[in-house]
């Protein structure tokens, strides 16, 4: 069953000298999935992701979830971002319950979804803590935690683990498999780092630099749990740095190995 079908999707952005940010993207992404979104910087990976949160809306082309044309936000569409926006005042367990708070969910309610997600992304016992007492991978959990428990059937990721050190982010990498796993969420997952991309992913979509289109797609098969060292995974790495250093522009390109 389909999650998304994006028909091909171009985005321009006006002004005296208009830039073609995305150019005829075509792609299905299948409920349940974990679909990995790769490239450089600048090729237009978040600018696709914010058209299927509905957040822009792209110039030609239409977007389609769950059998309807797509025409703007929704709940059933969670966000999370690299800076996780945590609101400084409010605890922990507030910033989880806020967007349940919106929309007028009674507070029993809101206090059972805050505490059931905070346990999953491993918060139990920093519920009454406040944003600037949590390191940068444990404000990226509670972030995660927030999108939850709206419970959406969707999970749009752009780069959530850029900003953290190298060992939080394989240890955060996990834990979201876990929350997946158990959540069976569809996941769309922003990044430019290629082995990252492959460890967390069903498909791997590589876009090219600037206009964005689809360069390939890799199936990455290999049965979870997996090991990062796993000859198959490192196989679809060195394939997809072959496919990047085929591009006229790679001098240009911004990977992470």
């Amino acid at each position: 069953m389909e999650a998304f079908s994006i028909r091909g999707v171009s985005k321009v952005y006006g002004g005296a000298a208009p830039t073609e940010t995305l150019s005829d993207i075509h792609l299905t992404i299948e409920d349940g999935e974990f679909l990995s979104i790769l490239g450089p910087s600048g090729c237009g990976k978040s600018t696709l992701l914010e058209i299927l949160a509905g957040l822009q809306l792209p110039t030609s082309g239409e977007v389609w979830f769950g059998g309807e044309k797509l025409k703007g936000p929704g709940i059933e569409r969670g966000v999370v971002f690299q800076d996780p926006s945590l609101y400084p005042w409010r605890t922990i367990y507030k910033n989880v319950e806020l967007g349940l708070e919106f929309r007028g969910v009674a507070k029993n309610e809101r206090r059972e979804a805050a505490q059931r997600y905070l346990d999953l992304v491993g918060l139990r016992g920093f519920e009454h803590k406040y944003p600037h007492h949590l390191s940068g991978g444990m404000k990226q959990r509670a972030g995660i935690a927030r999108a939850l428990a709206n419970s959406p059937e969707v999970l749009l990721m752009d780069e959530p683990f850029g900003a953290v050190d190298h060992l939080t982010r394989l240890q955060l990498q996990d834990d979201l498999l876990k929350i997946w796993a158990a959540e069976k969420k569809t996941v769309v997952f922003v990044t430019h780092d290629v082995s990252e991309a492959v460890f967390l992913g069903d498909r791997v979509v590589l876009l090219s630099p600037r206009p964005g289109r689809i360069n390939q797609i890799f199936q990455v098969s290999k049965p979870r749990p997996r090991k990062r060292d796993d000859v198959e995974l490192l196989k679809i790495q060195n394939d997809i740095y072959a496919a990047i250093h085929d591009v006229k522009s790679q001098d240009s390109l911004e990977f992470t190995i």
